[in-house]
């Protein structure tokens, strides 16, 4: 392994040889990618199931994934499928013989409704009276494979590694909205330690159902701007009010760089660090003095071995609530001080949604592709900025700039916090 294969610590350094996205922009990274520079909205009235009496009535769900959408673990496997297929495919690898590890962001799963009133129905008692005791003892009476598996956290995990052939045994984690880069920087490390040459790291969650949106209402949490549902989603604005609930999966296909070059693949940039820090202040909110958002970005930008200078863009997190936009502007201004000024930070929720435990997949694989062709995406439905955030948040239109380097965060619920850097590919 040669120097130039080598980071500043003498790790391999980490290459991005395919991607793959999944979003109510579409199916495929090119039509997600045109979606996005061209600042087009997923957003729209949601027509799954019935909105009536709910207080939000929009999301940024995907209805176009045939039958395996009609479950949440349904949905989350064949978005998360068609993501690391494309992944591996632009790889130049075989999709169904990856030949490495898999790390899989999925969201927590639990039986929904409709099979609990399925249950309900099967041991003939009234509805009202059930509990998840209960429950219990009439699955145990009524066992159902299809059930089961549906609420098994490992289920997607097993079915892609079959599908795409990968190695070992499969890690599925959910650390929130931070589980997207957490399983990149599972892959990263597995890398760096000489476990593996490639690793295939994907985010994906299809969790959108009447449950998921009455429970985060009550959080305080979604956007109740239901008219126009594409303006709802309007990170950094004085007007926020709330996330847009959003389904979608992201794939990336780590190798090490000699690995990759070896075998003449086509590099699409690099992983440079990982930065990952607690905060447990609050299952939802964040410490006030916004350490650990400060201490996660130091760490990526430490392990990447650059200063706040050595960044020329920040894909956000920016999910449009009134608190994690404030305590995510607060905490770049105290790690980048002057240099926030004159370093474009955009979010890509204010388009596609909030993908939770996808989010962190998916705008890494944006962030490789703004490193790729020179494109910001923009900020929409930036019309009323906030003058406690002062951020060049690219506002309305995408732009085009050259750079060299990206911060891409996730803070999410419960206090977890992940930042990855991403860089250029060398030969770009």
């Amino acid at each position: 392994m040669s120097a130039s294969d080598t980071d500043f610590l003498g790790r391999p350094v980490i290459a991005v040889t395919g991607l793959g996205i999944v979003s109510s922009l579409g199916r495929g990274v090119e039509e997600n990618w045109e979606a996005l520079t061209a600042g087009r909205s997923g957003i729209h009235r949601i027509d799954r199931f019935s909105t009536e009496g709910l207080r939000t009535t929009i999301s940024g769900s995907v209805d176009f994934m045939g039958e395996m959408g009609e479950t949440s673990t349904g949905l989350s496997y064949a978005m998360a499928e068609a993501a690391g297929s494309e992944a591996i495919r632009m790889a130049g690898l075989k999709d169904d013989d990856f030949g490495g590890p898999l790390f899989l962001a999925a969201p927590p799963v639990e039986m929904e409704w409709q099979h609990r009133l399925l249950l309900d129905r099967l041991d003939g008692a009234a509805i009202e009276e059930a509990g998840y005791d209960r429950l219990l003892q009439v699955a145990r009476k009524h066992p159902d494979p299809s059930i089961y598996h549906l609420t098994q956290c490992s289920r997607i995990s097993e079915l892609l590694a079959d599908r795409l052939g990968t190695r070992g045994l499969p890690i599925t984690l959910s650390t929130a909205c931070a589980s997207g880069a957490s399983a990149i920087q599972l892959g990263v490390e597995a890398i760096r330690r000489g476990e593996t040459s490639r690793a295939i790291t994907i985010g994906t969650d299809g969790s959108i159902t009447q449950e998921s949106l009455i429970r985060f209402s009550l959080l305080s949490a979604l956007s109740t701007q239901n008219e126009v549902p594409e303006k709802a989603s309007k990170p950094f604005s004085k007007d926020r009010d709330g996330f847009v609930m959003a389904e979608g999966a992201g794939a990336l296909v780590l190798e090490s760089y000699a690995e990759a070059k070896a075998r003449g693949a086509r590099i699409y940039g690099l992983i440079l660090g990982c930065g990952e820090r607690a905060d447990d202040f609050h299952r939802t909110r964040s410490k006030p003095d916004g350490s650990p958002i400060i201490a996660a970005i130091k760490a990526g930008l430490a392990d990447a071995g650059l200063g706040p200078e050595g960044i020329d863009y920040i894909n956000a997190h920016g999910t449009s609530t009134p608190e994690n936009d404030r305590m995510e502007a607060t905490g770049l201004a105290a790690v980048f001080g002057d240099e926030l000024k004159s370093t474009p930070i955009s979010s890509n929720k204010s388009m596609i949604g909030h993908t939770l435990t996808a989010a962190g997949a998916i705008e890494a694989a944006f962030s490789i592709l703004s490193l790729k062709d020179g494109i910001l995406p923009p900020t929409i439905n930036h019309a009323n900025p906030d003058p406690a955030i002062e951020l060049d948040v690219v506002p309305n239109e995408a732009r085009r700039q050259e750079i060299g380097a990206v911060l891409s965060s996730s803070f999410g619920f419960g206090g977890q916090n992940a930042c990855l850097v991403l860089g250029r590919a060398p030969d770009a």
